[in-house]
């Protein structure tokens, strides 16, 4: 037999959480979650494009981590089981990933706008979604408590998509979009 992927539980408006209590559907824990679960289709979408090895395997590796940050952050305060967690060098990945990639780009001595190529487009999407999957997380952070090293995890992410964005345009030759304050409209 085919186990059904509807429950029916949520017809009323709430969801679970992972130790079975429900909430709203609108409760902050769970458009946190909800975010980064946006967050990690946008990454998604991105590897579509993506034709560079080294960059996917980066790309694939956030996804997990953001999985692992949903599923902690699914949670409320105080379970007595061992969730999914990110850790310090989960970061320092992140940090070194950067750093290879920027040797990589051009210095930036401008605003980039978002944009290039496809990947890049679609990175530039998944950073900003990333800043408000933060902001949400800073905010529940007010009245719930949330893993220190996830907070740092998503901060260097949103970092780290623009890195990306600016290595995909390299690596397909599209280069970066630099913002003109003084950028005359097209003739037409």
């Amino acid at each position: 037999m085919v186990k059904r992927i509807y429950t029916r539980t949520g017809d009323k408006g709430t969801t679970s959480l992972l130790d079975g209590s429900r909430v709203s559907k609108d409760a902050l824990r769970v458009e946190v979650y909800g975010t980064l679960d946006e967050l990690t289709s946008w990454v998604g979408v991105a590897r579509a494009f993506v034709k560079d090895a080294d960059l996917d395997d980066m790309l694939e590796f956030i996804q997990h981590r953001l999985y692992n940050c949903s599923s902690n952050l699914a949670a409320p305060a105080g379970v007595d089981f061992e969730l999914p967690s990110v850790s310090e060098e989960d970061v320092a990945w992140l940090e070194r990933a950067m750093d290879f990639m920027q040797i990589r780009t051009p210095e930036l001595n401008s605003f980039v706008l978002p944009g290039g190529g496809e990947a890049a487009g679609f990175l530039h999407i998944a950073r900003t979604v990333c800043r408000r999957a933060e902001r949400k997380m800073v905010a529940l952070l007010e009245s719930e408590p949330v893993d220190e090293q996830i907070l740092k995890f998503i901060n260097r992410t949103s970092d780290f998509l623009f890195t990306a964005g600016r290595y995909a345009n390299v690596l397909d030759g599209s280069g970066d979009i630099t913002w003109d304050e003084k950028f005359r409209a097209p003739d037409f």
